[in-house]
């Protein structure tokens, strides 16, 4: 049984539908990723399940007693509460349950055939079990210690960053144990260290989970479902995000060669309408409004099926090993550098030489020292002892502040200071729309002021404004915060095309594993070691996505030419002819029913998982060659009828 139900909502904001009409469940035990573009329904899904969102249409059934809680993206504490004090009060209720529970099995070791007492006491027992509640004060002393806040325990909550008041927040949740949780991004903040032990917990402690994440290692190490919600629909596929694209790749070649099998259907059926065939008037009619919606159907697929394509061969793009070249430019010397700040060792007589077209991802623990060491390469902080020499090149920064924005200027005056549309990018000089397109902006947005959009959309434009320059070497601090997946695969596509030096802090373990040639892993204490491994396989995670092959056959390949019939100069029907002349519409009819019941399971979780994608795949080919023969044979048969002139 489905803790959660939505059935038939719909939501709209103006005139956008965001979602149309969509069913979604969640069972219990179930951790489902919603996949979806900025702006494409992903936290409107997740605050309509929560309950704090109307929608337009449409139903939300919640069993009872089921409680449901979201870690909040600017999450609210009293006045004065200590961050100790902020996770416990959050357990306020099970360790109520506890002090009942003891309670109860002291007053039952007395009187123990009171039957009230028994059944009060078995429920709380199971209401601890289920919420893992027995140890709840070693639990607040590790959450304290693996989410780095043990050092701030007594320290008011408002006097933490906005990160560390989201790990409290998280911490409190996890403890608490809601029957659904629902996280927006809760890697966010963390360093890896942080999200190992966030995802072990997860999976330990059996959460039922519904949750956003651009970490694609995080939703393929946690989800037993991906929801990617399309146009206002949503899609359910199995397992985590390396499985959606396998089985996204399968959709799309269902999809492709079902539209190859329409158009060489409607090929046949165009030629028979210009014959402007007059008999069996009623039969034509319908059979000229199939044609009609035919047409239609040739008309949308290709676009969807290109977009869908377009997406897919993005995540197909392995990580390209670049040969170490013998020689190259030296940009920076770093010579026994170190430094220390309010008492703590950051870095620690440090070397290094960064080359031209060296890509260099700096990992580790937040408060690590990542960050000061990209500042030293500014020389915006310089080191306590050492040096570093620096080449003649241009920096290009790119920090989570977006320094380079100014709030008050349109998107068109942020990229044509001077005046006009155009921009000049690496050398071409571009329409500015035709340029922020590949960035998912909408041409209404040109007009829009950089002060109104959100966080995800500022960093878009502050990526897109740094690659309009030319520069020798990028340093980027964060870049995949608050970036959508498809944000981040274009950002992936400049990186792996740009031919400077490329400097980047990041904990998104697949964008490094991508991106990196080279690690500098802050291990603490001032320690940093060089390494060229890949991120993965440093943090021994076992799981690693597989590139997909590449298509074998363009998107809009045209279906081949078939080759003409002889015809057959009977001036009468054969007994077989006649036999299929009848019984064909019949078949095809059923054939039809058949291929749009498979294309429905095929969209359809519970169905597609119960019968298995590949053999649904393969039974929806059978069936599509089959009504292709039964079609090509009826053209023939009506072919012969028509122009031998044969009265039926």
């Amino acid at each position: 049984m489905a803790l959660l139900d939505l059935i038939g909502v719909s939501k709209a904001y103006e005139s956008k539908k965001i979602l149309d009409g969509i069913d979604f469940s969640i069972r219990e035990g179930e951790r489902v990723a919603i996949i979806a573009k900025n702006g494409g329904g992903k936290s409107t899904l997740m605050k309509i399940c929560m309950g704090v969102l109307d929608f337009d249409d449409g139903r939300r059934i919640v069993q009872n007693g089921v409680r449901i809680e979201m870690l909040d993206q600017n999450p609210q504490f009293t006045e004065g509460v200590s961050v100790k004090e902020a996770i416990e009060n959050e357990l306020k209720a099970l360790k109520a349950a506890r002090e009942r529970y003891d309670l109860l099995s002291m007053q039952l070791a007395e009187d123990f055939e009171n039957k009230a007492l028994v059944e009060e006491h078995a429920q709380l027992g199971t209401f601890l079990d289920t919420h893992n509640a027995w140890s709840l004060d070693d639990k607040v002393e590790r959450i304290l210690q693996e989410f780095q806040l043990k050092a701030y325990e007594n320290r008011p909550v408002a006097m933490l960053s906005g990160g560390e008041q989201r790990r409290v927040a998280l911490a409190g949740l996890l403890l608490k144990k809601p029957d659904i949780l629902l996280l927006d991004e809760p890697t966010n903040h963390l360093d890896v260290y942080m999200v190992e032990f966030l995802e072990q917990y997860l999976l330990r402690e059996k959460f039922t989970l519904l949750f956003i994440s651009h970490d694609r290692y995080f939703l393929d190490n946690i989800a037993t479902r991906s929801v990617e919600i399309e146009e206002g629909k949503l899609r359910s596929f199995k397992g985590g995000y390396s499985d959606y694209i396998r089985q996204k790749e399968a959709l799309l070649q269902s999809m492709q060669k079902s539209h190859e099998t329409l158009l060489k259907l409607l090929k046949s059926e165009e030629e028979w309408l210009n014959r402007g065939v007059k008999a069996r008037l009623k039969r034509n009619e319908g059979r000229k409004q199939r044609v009609m919606q035919m047409r239609e159907e040739a008309k949308k697929n290709p676009s969807v099926i290109r977009r869908m394509k377009l997406e897919l061969e993005r995540e197909k793009k392995s990580f390209q090993n670049e040969k170490m070249l013998n020689r190259k430019k030296m940009l920076f010397e770093i010579e026994d550098i170190s430094i220390a700040l309010g008492g703590k060792r950051l870095i620690d007589h440090f070397s290094l030489r960064i080359l031209q077209r060296d890509k260099i991802a700096i990992v580790g623990k937040n408060g690590a020292g990542k960050s000061t060491l990209l500042k030293i390469l500014l020389g915006d902080v310089k080191p306590d002892s050492g040096k570093v020499k620096r080449g003649d090149f241009t920096i290009g920064y790119f920090d989570q502040q977006r320094a380079m924005l100014d709030d008050d200027k349109s998107l068109i005056e942020t990229f044509c200071p001077n005046g006009g549309d155009r921009v000049d990018v690496r050398g071409k000089n571009l329409h500015v729309y035709g340029y922020l397109k590949n960035f998912l902006f909408p041409k209404e947005h040109l007009d829009k002021k950089v002060g109104v959009l959100s966080g995800g959309e500022k960093n878009r434009v502050a990526l897109a404004l740094l690659f309009t320059k030319k520069y020798d070497c990028l340093i980027l601090d964060e870049p995949t915060n608050d970036l959508d997946i498809a944000t981040i695969n274009i950002l992936e596509e400049y990186l792996q095309s740009f031919d400077g030096a490329l400097i980047f802090v990041s904990h998104d373990r697949y964008f490094v594993d991508k991106i990196a040639q080279k690690l500098l892993i802050f291990r603490g204490e001032g320690q940093v070691e060089e390494s060229y491994q890949s991120y993965s396989e440093y943090l021994e995670i076992e799981k690693e996505l597989r590139g997909l092959e590449d298509f074998s056959r363009a998107m809009e390949e045209k279906p081949k030419e078939e080759p003409k019939r002889e015809r057959n100069r009977s001036v009468k029907l054969s007994y077989r002819e006649k036999m299929d002349y009848e019984a064909l519409p019949a078949k095809m009819e059923a054939l039809e029913e058949k291929i749009e019941a498979l294309n429905g399971c095929l969209s359809d979780p519970a169905c597609y998982q119960e019968r298995g994608l590949q053999a649904l795949h393969e039974e929806l080919q059978d069936a599509e060659a089959a009504y292709e023969e039964m079609v090509e044979r009826f053209l023939e048969i009506e072919e012969k009828i028509e122009t031998l002139g044969i009265t039926v």
